[in-house]
């Protein structure tokens, strides 16, 4: 189950808005989400978390292309939200694909490994396997410093991230009345 919200800041401190993920499906989608819930081209950020699996932040300025980042890679990769986030910061122009009737560049079909070791790779969907997804942080560990959660105290965070973010932007009771 995840959880997401927007914090868009305003002279008056920060709103928060519950986020419906269900039409975001690029991360463009959710930038244009953001950037709808802006005020005067603001900050925004998005909040998103897996059941205290991974968390994720995306932050929006303006027009500025977002800035992303995922507390564990690996563990996003499994997750429709996760993978979209991830697969943008590892450069990946699609998700790995699910379709196990299509040919392989070698010619041989999914589901037909050339080895037993492969079986596993090639089952796996999401790609959670696969060797350039981290286990552990990805992006930009410093897209919150201007906003006092500086670099190594995002990189800390564990349980309760959002509460931790929330209280350091100075808007705990903002995210709190949308959860």
């Amino acid at each position: 189950m995840y959880f997401a919200a927007l914090l868009a800041r305003t002279e008056d401190g920060w709103e928060a808005s519950d986020t419906e993920l269900d039409d975001v499906e690029t991360l463009t989608d959710l930038a244009d989400l953001a950037r709808e819930a802006a005020v005067d081209d603001d900050t925004v950020v998005a909040l998103i978390e897996q059941e205290g699996t991974w968390f994720g932040v995306v932050r929006v300025d303006g027009e500025d292309d977002p800035r992303i980042f995922i507390s564990n890679a690996a563990a996003a990769a499994r997750s429709s939200y996760g993978a979209m986030l991830t697969d943008e910061l590892l450069g990946r122009d699609e998700p790995v694909a699910d379709d196990l009737d299509s040919l392989d560049l070698d010619g041989t079909e999914d589901g037909e490994p050339e080895s037993a070791g492969e079986e596993a790779e090639e089952t796996d969907p999401a790609g959670a396997d696969d060797p350039v997804v981290p286990h552990g942080p990805l992006g930009d560990p410093g897209l919150l410093a201007d906003l006092g959660v500086g670099r190594s105290a995002l990189l800390a965070l564990d349980t309760d991230a959002l509460s931790e973010i929330a209280d350091a932007l100075g808007c705990t009771d903002v995210l709190e009345a949308v959860r």
